[in-house]
């Protein structure tokens, strides 16, 4: 909640205002922000340490003679979606959200481990999640969509190019701040058009080549779209992965794994190789899924390898 305050500071003997903004555009070190009475500014980032990214709250400040405004403090956050950087360093790419959507498509072939990865990182972050497969006019629904709806996920099967049921996920929004994530060229920029019905974001098709999306965003961007509702317009991926603390937190990152993980014998069974082991058991009696639990063998071991080796 904006708190609006209004600052007076004495600076070369003339009087700037310092208020509460909120992050809407990133781009590198420049950003757009907007206040609380929905004015968007263009601003930059005061020194080398502040790092805002979209959805943040931030404490801006006039430039004496300048259009531009100076973003002096980033208020504290309630969540963060991250991931790993190249150097293992924990990278924020947006901040205080309600909701994360998850989106897959007939076209790029869908990766669900990407899909499980960014549904760890909203349970790791406290935020709903939504999992949306585009492009129902070019395929039937993937039987994936009915093992996220089973372990409590709303799921979406649309399409952007024909409008079907995105009145659906204009309603499952409500007035939420959401980010929209997945594979370049699964058509997170065309779902966001048709939910603001304009052609505010620039898209792109698919390589003939190699099938793989062509990134169309640059930097993330937050839109507002009727009801009060945001969505905060991300780049495209090829792969992702959230920044855990260790890799026992993994299995927080999976509802049915975290839940069957209750009635294992050893309280701090990873559910690799122990005995006993009631999530295994899930997975031999058809209740977990196969593919889910190999997503998360393959993200525990990630991450385990990641804790290695920066220790």
């Amino acid at each position: 909640m904006l708190r609006g305050i209004l600052e007076i500071t004495a600076a070369a003997g003339s009087h700037l205002e310092t208020v509460e903004a909120t992050i809407v555009a990133t781009f590198s070190r420049r950003m757009h922000i907007k206040l609380a009475d929905g004015t968007r500014l263009a601003a930059r980032i005061k020194g080398k340490k502040l790092k805002p990214v979209c959805g943040d709250r931030v404490l801006v400040t006039e430039i004496e003679g300048e259009d531009d405004w100076l973003i002096t403090e980033v208020l504290p956050r309630k969540n963060v979606l991250s991931r790993p950087n190249q150097r293992g360093r924990v990278e924020i790419l947006a901040a205080n959200l309600d909701l994360l959507i998850v989106v897959a498509a007939a076209t790029p072939k869908p990766d669900w481990f990407i899909v499980d990865r960014y549904l760890c990182g909203a349970e790791e972050m406290g935020t709903d999640a939504m999992v949306v497969y585009n492009k129902s006019d070019l395929a039937d629904p993937p039987d994936e969509l009915q093992v996220y709806a089973g372990i409590g996920y709303d799921t979406i099967y649309c399409s952007a190019a024909s409008g079907d049921n995105i009145e659906t996920m204009r309603e499952k929004l409500g007035s939420r701040t959401a980010i929209m994530v997945g594979q370049s060229g699964v058509g997170k920029s065309s779902l966001i058009n048709k939910l603001l019905g304009t052609d505010t974001l620039r898209t792109a098709i698919n390589s003939d080549k190699t099938s793989e999306g062509r990134h169309t965003t640059v930097d993330s961007e937050m839109l507002e779209l009727t009801g009060e509702a945001r969505v905060i317009d991300s780049p495209g991926v090829r792969d992702y992965a959230p920044a855990l603390d260790d890799a026992v937190s993994v299995a927080r990152g999976f509802r049915e794994i975290a839940a069957a993980s209750q009635d294992c014998r050893f309280a701090n069974c990873r559910h690799i190789r122990e005995p006993h082991c009631a999530v295994k058991t899930g997975v031999q009696a058809g209740r977990i899924s196969e593919r889910r639990y190999e997503s998360y063998r393959r993200l525990f071991a990630l991450t385990e390898r990641l804790a290695q080796s920066h220790v």
